[in-house]
């Protein structure tokens, strides 16, 4: 299984590279600058939503399934992407949002059944329940005058996924995109697919519930989360199986127990699922290593983890995680490509690259646009890929304003860290080399060997020791072998006898010493 042992490279296709001066990155783009995929050493490239949208929510308002926006390009563009990144070993997959589609879907005025509609409740809304995005996740309609639901903009209707019909349209969408030599899908708000079918009021938060659902105001316990949504999995499954087609959820639950449910009884829903336990949680030892050790505990027998350091939808993890400290960034890198399970880089991730600075009057992002302090917009962690320091960034031509401000250039593009193999760019190249050399760090096992005051070390498989010092004070551990990669990397290559010394943020990969 290609995506077990492999590497993903995630693309906001935006902001990847615009081959036509317009100032939108698009497919074009994107081929053109897939030797960079091949050279850091990917061999699958998912792409954010591609699809035809009005873009009230960037392409995940979906007017058409099966069709590719004009922003991006056209459908044989698509293919060309497809047929050449295959010629270089990289798979592509695509991202199927069925939550919800645009209000300017054809479903939304032909197929009205399609939708969750209902009755108002004492002149309101049928119940309670909050949009993601802010105010009641219920828009009345005026003609009718019944309520749709959207658990996100009013212009984003959500699907009822208790019509048979739905589910085979979507049978067809997959299908659809399989026959044209896409290998899988990341399936947006894979856990709020299928709704309460009683539509029951969700109940009030708590001052023990997590800050997302404190701020809502309630849990989302009818909205979203519905066991019911296995059922679609083990559907999706049956239509790409086929293909050997990998499913990979936006599985957004707190609870690493319910994460797991995702994977199947069978192992016959999705094939990866997204761990944000991991991702909402510090960047400390003392809450990292606890998660990924219960992750490893309760993950179904031959079930595969999957681990990110973020996406499109928060800030970037030099600026959310490690504050811009080039030594933890590194470690952090070190982290996603050691662990057992399949990493997913984040497009600029391999840059360290922080969230770019967006002026008020350039801000496009319906979370941005909310204008509420407590929650940041998503633009930031969109804006262009750095290829050059020059202007345009290599992402577009000089003097095109690109759609969202570019950031920090300097020392923060490719070509610049490319020339210096002691960049973060080198060190995940190296990392991904060593990785796929090495069979004890593609499914080796995984069993802590310290954690404490800031020193979290693992040993993979039985030919290395992975060390990470993500703490204030410099820490040692007892080890013998070679360093194969460090975070600094003038230690590549050294000899440990007896102790390993770890500066403050600071990690290595120990090939152990045979007995």
């Amino acid at each position: 299984m290609w995506w077990r042992d492999g590497v993903l490279y995630q693309v906001y296709p935006r902001s990847f590279a615009d081959s036509d001066g317009d100032g939108v990155g698009d497919l074009r783009g994107i081929t053109a600058h897939l030797a960079h995929l091949e050279w850091l050493g990917v061999d699958g490239l998912w792409l954010n939503p591609t699809f035809p949208s009005p873009n009230a929510d960037w392409g995940f308002d979906v007017s058409d399934y099966c069709g590719v926006h004009p922003d991006l390009g056209t459908l044989e563009d698509l293919d060309e992407l497809v047929a050449r990144a295959g010629e270089r070993g990289i798979k592509v997959l695509l991202d199927l949002v069925p939550n919800h589609t645009s209000d300017q879907h054809p479903w939304f005025r032909e197929r009205r059944d399609f939708y969750v509609w209902r009755e108002g409740r004492n002149g309101g809304p049928p119940n309670n329940w909050m949009s993601n995005f802010g105010g009641p996740a219920w828009t009345r309609d005026e003609a009718s005058g019944l309520w749709y639901l959207h658990n996100f903009t009013p212009d984003q209707p959500d699907l009822d996924w208790w019509n048979e019909e739905v589910r085979e349209a979507f049978d067809d969408i997959l299908r659809f995109w399989m026959d044209r030599g896409i290998a899988g899908f990341r399936v947006d708000v894979a856990h709020g697919i299928v709704k309460d079918r009683e539509l029951r009021d969700n109940p009030a938060a708590t001052e023990d519930d997590n800050e997302h659902v404190r701020r809502l105001g309630q849990r989302l316990e009818y909205s979203m989360n519905r066991d019911e949504v296995h059922d679609v999995f083990r559907r999706f499954r049956s239509v790409t199986d086929p293909y050997d087609g990998v499913l990979l959820g936006e599985t957004w639950v707190l609870d690493l127990e319910r994460l797991m449910r995702f994977y199947g009884d069978d192992l016959d829903e999705l094939h990866l699922a997204f761990n944000f336990v991991f991702l909402l949680a510090d960047f400390e030892t003392a809450q990292l290593a606890p998660i990924v050790a219960q992750t490893e505990a309760l993950l179904p027998e031959h079930a595969w983890p999957t681990w990110t350091l973020g996406n499109h939808d928060m800030a970037r993890f030099p600026t959310r995680w490690t504050r811009g400290d080039p030594g933890l960034s590194r470690c952090a890198l070190m982290l996603l490509l050691t662990l057992r399970g399949t990493p997913v880089v984040y497009y600029g991730d391999e840059l360290a690259m922080p969230d770019a600075e967006i002026p008020p009057d350039r801000v496009v992002d319906p979370v941005g646009l909310l204008d509420d302090p407590d929650r940041p917009g998503r633009d930031g962690a969109r804006s262009p890929m750095p290829w050059t320091a020059e202007p345009g960034a290599g992402f577009s031509a000089p003097g095109v304003e690109p759609w969202l401000p570019l950031g920090e250039l300097a020392g923060v593009n490719v070509a610049e860290q490319k020339a210096d193999p002691q960049s973060a760019l080198h060190l995940t190249r190296d990392l991904i080399a060593l990785r796929r050399a090495e069979e004890d760090l593609r499914g080796g096992s995984y069993e802590e060997a310290v954690v404490e005051d800031g020193l979290w070390a693992y040993r993979r498989g039985d030919g290395f020791l992975v060390a990470l010092n993500l703490g204030s004070d410099p820490a040692s551990l007892p080890a013998e072998g070679t360093i194969a990669i460090g975070t600094r990397r003038e230690r590549d290559g050294e000899s440990v006898a007896r102790s390993l010394l770890l500066a403050p943020g600071e990690g290595v990969v120990l090939r152990l010493a045979r007995a």
